[in-house]
């Protein structure tokens, strides 16, 4: 595979992206005992200046990488003002160990900063260690749970400043 990759913005559900959609949700029922991710996404969450939705391609231009983030204010879910919700970030096997994740990640932070977002919030699972190893070495740190997971053991939520 060619380490030539585009990022592209795209629409939540654009084909490509249901396409890595259905994959990641495939891992995570490998993962998690059969259980995908239930929250609910709308597409018009990750519409700018709302949110962002990045698709990154090879060279054959093939869609190997997802990550998105959506706008969350303060809510009886654990969110707070100014938060910038990261989604489906999601890297083809075939692809992983090229840092398309943490390229993917440097722009959505980028966007989510200049959108006027305080704070890069995540969940991912503790069947996740490489998303959470990626995360930590990115300056994130464990923070209280939120989101749909919030009451699920297995839930890890984490989050970094967007300012200062």
């Amino acid at each position: 595979m060619s380490h030539r990759i585009q990022l592209r913005t795209v629409p939540y559900d654009h084909p490509d992206a249901v396409k890595l959609n259905d994959r990641v949700q495939l891992e995570y029922q490998e993962r998690y005992d059969g259980e995908g991710d239930a929250t609910f996404l709308d597409p018009a969450m990750f519409a700018p200046p709302q949110g962002l939705y990045l698709l990154a391609y090879d060279a054959t231009d093939a869609p190997v990488a997802s990550g998105g983030w959506r706008r969350q204010e303060k809510n009886d879910e654990g969110y707070s003002d100014g938060d910038a919700e990261l989604k489906r970030m999601y890297v083809v096997p075939e692809a992983r160990g090229l840092g398309l994740a943490r390229r993917i990640l440097t722009a959505l932070e980028a966007d989510a900063r200049a959108a006027g977002r305080r704070r890069m919030v995540l969940e991912t699972g503790d069947r996740q260690p490489e998303a959470i190893s990626l995360y930590l070495s990115c300056g994130y740190t464990h923070s209280a749970k939120f989101g749909y997971y919030r009451f699920h053991d297995s839930s890890r939520c984490m989050a970094k400043p967007l300012t200062g």
